[in-house]
Formats: structure tokens, sequence, C-alpha cells
């Protein structure tokens, strides 16, 4: 494709050095950022540092020519994902980190058929607490993979019976889909210490660990029960394998 469009040199020269490129399997990561992101969060007022990343087939370090490219790549019929960084994450001796799974119905709307949106905000106010952290914000990850519509029609069939795990079965798909690849290589892009991950499912912790990072703890994440997720909660520990310590029932998604 041939780049024709000319920018502004100044508008360049803001947006110098604030993409990376990340190589992978299938063409590159960019990583933009680091944006300066206050949050409300429980009433305060918490500054993070925004990332977001996109996946392309093509591989440059012409950062002009992939910003050329994104007005007739309609990226706003897709998702991109985020990284929210608080404090010194490079260098600190302890970050807490959080691989959340996008949740259009808990995240937005306040869902409670899940925990997702108490997940997340929970998750932001331990980083805030410890000082330092990142959540990624895993835009792909809808449903366990399944994609938002698709999700809709597995609470069809919850609501008639199905837990969580038969529901995606019965639609055709694994119970969970999720790949963990590129939130990894970020993560090592942004930190090379030692991480403790907020989480109860496993799988995040074997993926961690399969890349070769080193995960020196665990925090659990439980809370938000209720009679509307109380069997997905159930289903989590009973049919997925999630960690359940302590009193309570394990939520992590």
């Amino acid at each position: 494709m041939q780049v024709t469009q000319q920018f502004d040199p100044q508008v360049l020269s803001h947006l110098k050095g604030k993409v990376k490129l990340i190589e992978n399997e299938k063409g590159a990561i960019y990583l933009v950022g680091p944006i300066k992101l206050p949050v409300n969060l429980y009433g305060e007022t918490v500054e993070f540092k925004w990332y977001c990343w996109l996946n392309c087939d093509e591989v440059t370090d012409d950062f002009e020519r992939i910003i050329a490219k994104l007005s007739s790549a309609n990226l706003a019929e897709l998702q991109q994902s985020s990284v929210l960084v608080h404090g010194d994450f490079a260098n600190a001796e302890h970050a807490l980190i959080r691989f959340h799974s996008i949740c259009h119905t808990g995240d937005i709307f306040g869902s409670k058929r899940c925990d997702c949106g108490y997940q997340l905000k929970q998750s932001m106010k331990h980083v805030a607490d410890n000082g330092n952290g990142a959540i990624f914000y895993l835009a792909n990850h809808e449903g366990r993979g399944i994609g938002l519509f698709s999700k809709a029609l597995a609470y069809i069939l919850q609501e008639n019976g199905y837990d969580t795990v038969d529901a995606n079965l019965q639609l055709g798909f694994v119970d969970d889909s999720r790949d963990y690849g590129d939130a990894i290589k970020v993560l090592k892009e942004l930190r090379s210490k030692p991480v403790t991950l907020i989480t109860n499912n496993p799988k995040k912790l074997e993926a961690l660990r399969q890349a070769g990072l080193n995960v020196e703890d665990r925090v659990q994440l439980w809370g938000d029960v209720s009679e509307y997720n109380e069997k997905y909660l159930k289903t989590k520990i009973a049919r997925t394998g999630h960690l359940n310590e302590d009193e309570g029932c394990c939520n992590n998604d």
C-alpha cells in the first residue's frame, strides 16, 4: 500500500517516541503510550498511565506509515487492548498485575450476572494501594473468547438451565479460548522484574510461567457474591479449576 498522506511536522514531533514496535509471530504489536489518565476510583482521583496496543500484519519502524493507514483501517469496528500502569512499574521491587478480560455487560453496564465490574475496580484499587502495578484490559476476551454476540446467545441458554461451560460448548465453542500471548509480550516490554498476579485462575498463572516470567505471588480476588451470580461463581470452582482459598467463593475470571 502506497502511503501518500503528509502530516504536519509538529504533529509528528508530538507522536515521535510514543509508538513502540514489538514483533510477534504474525507481524507486529504497536504499543502507544504512556498517556496520563486520571481515574475516579471510589471517590478518589488516581493517576494512571494508559497504553493501547494494535496488532498489525506489517512490521515497520516507520511510525508515520502506520499512522497514515489508521484513517482507512476502520479500527472503530474492532477493539484494541489497553494497559493501565500506575507508579514506577518498570523498576519497583514488587508490582501487581491483572489480566482482565473485557466484559461489556459487567464492566460497562454493571451487570450482576457476573462479578467482572467489581473485579476491574477492585484490581485497580489494589494497584493504587500498592503504589505501582498494571491492569491489562484484554479486548478480544469477551465471553472467554467467544465474542459479545455469541455471549448474548450463551446468556439465553443460561437462562434456560445451562451453566456457563455447557452454554459455550452447546454453541460450538470450547469453554475458554482466551490467549495471553500478546499481553505477555507487552508486559515484557514494560517490566522485566517479577510480578504478583491478581487472579484465582490457574491458567493465567501457567501462561506467565510458560512464557518464562517470574511470578512471585498471587493475590486472590473475590467478592460481590449475590443471588444473580452464585451459580456462575460455583461453576468456575467446580468445572474450570479456579482456585478457592479461605472462605467465600472464588470469582476471578
